[in-house]
């Protein structure tokens, strides 16, 4: 997940890994805390210090495992906020069964203006320096991105394919409001699952919102099943001093 989204920017503290790219999204400019910290105070110290030096907030990316009770206990009493929990989604490789071939997608090596336009008008927040930072993330780890179109030629929906070893990732998965509730994510969906397969990918996996039940049901249908979950741990931002 860390080399399908990778941040321009990294500091390795050991155990943690510190990530930021201005700003655009929050996995990007968050920590991993890849391993627990021996000194997890210390730590804490310097990922606050690097943070603040690039004017971003500081942010945790905290898998729901066991080895993280430690580091939750310390955000906890840091007053540290819980939020965007998001659940890891995983199958197999090998077609699904009541899923025709798809036709019709187009699938490219990068993202054109198109397909650029359509994710960041749905997902995007921020102006043209944004975009482009997001453009270095996403071409930052080989990919494959679909579009699909509507009878009028107009781009409809849009997705991504993170490759990543053997596995490949599903990231970016987009619908025009105009074209919503027509097929066109579920046909965007199986085509870079068929374009993976294609390529050997054994395994797939995608990060989904818990709170967006629409597109659980539509990973669902095409055999993904839970597999983990995280959240983001953001400090509370301290209050100003008033009066005398």
């Amino acid at each position: 997940m860390d080399a399908a989204w990778p941040a321009p920017e990294r500091h390795d503290l050991g155990e943690w890994v510190l990530r930021a790219a201005d700003g655009v999204t929050q996995r990007a400019n968050s920590v991993w805390p890849r391993d627990p910290a021996q000194e997890p105070q210390d730590a804490l110290r310097e990922a606050a210090r690097w943070y603040r030096t690039r004017r971003l907030p500081l942010i945790f990316q905290v898998a729901d495992t066991p080895a993280n009770t430690g580091l939750n206990q310390l955000l906890d009493a840091q007053g540290f906020t819980r939020q965007s929990e998001t659940l890891i989604m995983a199958r197999p490789s090998g077609s699904q069964a009541g899923h025709p071939e798809v036709t019709g997608v187009e699938i490219l090596d990068e993202p054109s203006e198109e397909w650029l336009h359509l994710w960041w008008s749905v997902d995007g927040r921020g102006g043209r320096q944004e975009r482009e930072a997001a453009r270095a993330i996403l071409t930052g780890c080989p990919g494959l991105y679909a579009l699909a179109r509507d009878d009028d030629g107009v781009p409809a929906a849009v997705g991504r394919l993170a490759l990543v070893g053997a596995t490949g990732g599903i990231y970016c998965m987009a619908t025009s409001p105009a074209h919503r509730r027509r097929g066109y994510a579920t046909g965007v969906l199986q085509a870079l699952l068929s374009a993976g397969n294609a390529r050997n990918v054994e395994s797939f996996w995608l990060l989904v919102t818990a709170a967006n039940s629409g597109a659980r049901e539509l990973y669902q249908q095409a055999g993904f099943k839970g597999a983990g979950r995280y959240l983001y741990r953001q400090e509370r931002p301290r209050r100003a001093l008033t009066g005398c």
